[in-house]
This record gives C-alpha cells, sequence and structure tokens, in this order.
C-alpha cells in the first residue's frame, strides 16, 4: 500500500505531501512504514505503531527531535550503549551490503 499524505510538520524540501509505503511482512508478522521520500523506514506490530513510530523516526532524521550523531566517535558510543556491534554496521557500510538482520 502507497499514498502522499499531508505532513504539515515537516521541514524537508515538500512538506505538503509524502509517499509513504506502509506492508504486511508475515514471517516477521510485522507492519513496516517507509517514507520513500526520505528513505527512512520503521516496524510496528500493528499500522498504527508502524506509522508512529515512523513519524518519530522522520522527526530524528530531519532534526526536528533528537541529537545529531556527527561523528563515528559518537555513533560507535550510541550503537554500543544500543548493545550493537559497531563493527558490524562499519563493515556492512564499507562492504555495501545490508545491514545486519536485526536493522533491517
Amino acid at each position: 500500500m502507497s499514498t502522499d499524505t499531508p505532513n504539515n510538520a515537516s521541514t524537508t524540501d515538500s512538506p505538503d505531501s509524502r509517499n509513504i509505503s506502509l506492508t504486511w511482512d508475515g514471517e516477521t508478522e510485522n507492519w513496516s512504514a517507509v517514507d520513500e521520500d526520505l528513505g527512512v523506514g520503521s516496524v510496528g506490530a500493528t499500522r498504527e505503531e508502524a506509522l508512529e513510530m515512523l513519524d518519530e523516526a522522520v522527526a530524528l532524521h530531519t532534526g526536528e527531535a533528537g541529537e545529531s550523531i556527527d561523528t563515528w566517535e559518537e555513533e560507535k558510543e550510541l550503537l554500543e550503549e544500543l548493545g550493537i556491534d559497531p563493527s558490524e554496521v562499519k563493515e556492512s557500510r564499507e562492504a555495501g551490503t545490508q545491514p545486519p538482520e536485526f536493522m533491517r
């Protein structure tokens, strides 16, 4: 499912509409919501939860919420706090491959 939705609170280039895809994954039994314009996505057990999480992810991505991570050291520190191996993320990024399974 894909739809244009109003996004009057966004500071991105085209705040009047967004291309959002909403997909059910029967294997993981989760909904994924993706802002196709920004390339930002999120998942949730329900459509509503996936869309709420997407709103938060977009706000973080656009700088409307949270603090930016500007250096590899800051990113590494955050990944370690979250229990994520920074070397896996870095290797995946450098190889141009998919991120680790848990980040998809």
